[in-house]
C-alpha cells in the first residue's frame, strides 16, 4: 500500500513540474512583471474616481481581472504577430515561440481565454463596460501591426495603455471626466518615452527588416531627444494632476522623486552608452508608476482622517 502511494506520488511530481514550467513559460512570454508599468496607473484612477463614486471590493477584483485579461490578450496576440521578426533577431530569439517552448496554438489558446475574460469582467462592471470591451482589444490588437505602417508606433503603444486609467474611471463612475486625461496622457507620454530608448537596442534590425520604428527613421541621437520630450510632458501632465485634482503635499513629495527618476532614467543610458537600458527601463520605470499610485493613494487617505 506504501509503495502504491509513493508511486502516485512519484507520477504526480513530474506533473506538477509540467504545469508550473507552462506557466512559467507563458508567464515569460507576456513579461508579467511588465504589468508595474500601466497597473499602477489604472489603480490610481480608482482611488481617484472613488470620490466621484464609492468603490466596492467585488469592483477592485474585477478591475483587476478586466487589467489581466486585456494585457494577456495583448501580449500573447503581440508574440504571435511578431513571431517571426523575433527568431530572425538575435535579442528576441529565445522568446518562447521561435524558441519553440510555446507553440502557436498554445498561444492563440491563450489569447482567445484571456480575451474572453477580459469581457467577462467588462460585463461584471457594467453593461457600458461590456460594449467597450470589444473595440478596446481592437486597439491592444492593432498595435502589433503598427510598426510595419509608421515609425510612430511608440505613441501607438503609449495610447492603447493609456486607456486604462479611463476604462477603470469608468468602470468606478460609469461615465467620462475630461480630468482623468491628464492621468492617462501622462502615462501615454510615459510609456512612449522608455519603448523609444527601448527601441534603440534594434534600430538596426528594424531597418534591414523594413520595420518603422523612431530610431530606425530618425537615428538614435534623435530618439533620445524626442524620447526626453516625451519624459518632459510626462511631468507636465503628472503636475497638472495635482492641480485639476486638488492634490496635497504627499502627492507634491512623488512628484519630486518622480522628477528626478525620469532625469536618472536619461542619464543612465546615452546614444554612445545602452548598457544600462535594462535598470532604466525596468527598475526606474517601475519605480516611477508605483511612486505615482503611493503619492495620490496617500494624499486621499490623509483627506480621509
Amino acid at each position: 500500500m506504501k509503495n502504491q502511494q509513493s508511486f502516485k506520488s512519484d507520477e504526480q511530481i513530474p506533473e506538477l513540474s509540467y504545469v508550473l514550467d507552462r506557466i512559467s513559460a507563458f508567464g515569460r512570454m507576456i513579461k508579467f512583471s511588465h504589468t508595474v508599468f500601466a497597473l499602477p496607473f489604472a489603480l490610481a484612477a480608482v482611488v481617484l474616481a472613488h470620490r466621484e463614486s464609492p468603490v466596492t471590493l467585488n469592483l477592485i477584483f474585477w478591475i483587476l481581472v478586466a487589467m489581466a485579461g486585456a494585457r494577456s490578450a495583448a501580449m500573447g496576440f503581440n508574440r504571435i504577430a511578431d513571431a517571426g521578426f523575433d527568431a530572425q533577431n538575435p535579442r528576441t530569439a529565445d522568446r518562447a515561440i521561435p524558441a519553440g517552448g510555446i507553440s502557436i496554438t498554445a498561444s492563440w489558446i491563450f489569447v482567445i481565454a484571456f480575451s474572453a475574460l477580459f469581457v467577462l469582467a467588462g460585463a461584471m462592471i457594467s453593461p457600458l463596460c461590456f460594449l467597450l470591451s470589444a473595440p478596446v482589444l481592437l486597439i491592444l490588437f492593432s498595435y502589433s501591426y503598427a510598426k510595419r505602417f509608421t515609425a510612430f508606433s511608440h505613441l501607438y503603444l503609449g495610447f492603447a495603455i493609456s486607456l486604462a486609467p479611463v476604462g477603470a474611471w469608468i468602470a468606478v463612475t460609469g461615465g467620462f471626466d475630461w480630468r482623468i486625461l491628464h492621468l492617462s496622457l501622462g502615462l501615454l507620454t510615459y510609456i512612449a518615452g522608455f519603448d523609444i530608448l527601448y527601441a534603440c537596442q534594434d534600430w538596426e534590425f528594424d531597418k534591414k527588416m523594413g520595420l518603422f520604428s523612431i530610431p530606425s527613421r530618425f537615428g538614435i541621437k534623435t530618439a533620445f531627444r524626442i524620447s526626453a520630450v516625451l519624459h518632459v510632458l510626462t511631468f507636465v501632465f503628472f503636475v497638472l494632476i495635482f492641480i485639476v485634482f486638488d492634490m496635497g503635499i504627499f502627492y507634491m513629495g512623488t512628484l519630486v522623486i518622480i522628477g528626478g527618476l525620469l532625469i536618472l532614467e536619461h542619464r543612465l543610458v546615452s546614444p554612445r552608452d545602452m548598457t544600462h537600458i535594462q535598470i532604466a527601463f525596468f527598475h526606474v520605470n517601475s519605480a516611477i508608476s508605483i511612486l505615482l499610485f503611493l503619492g495620490i493613494l496617500s494624499d486621499e487617505l490623509i483627506k480621509g482622517i
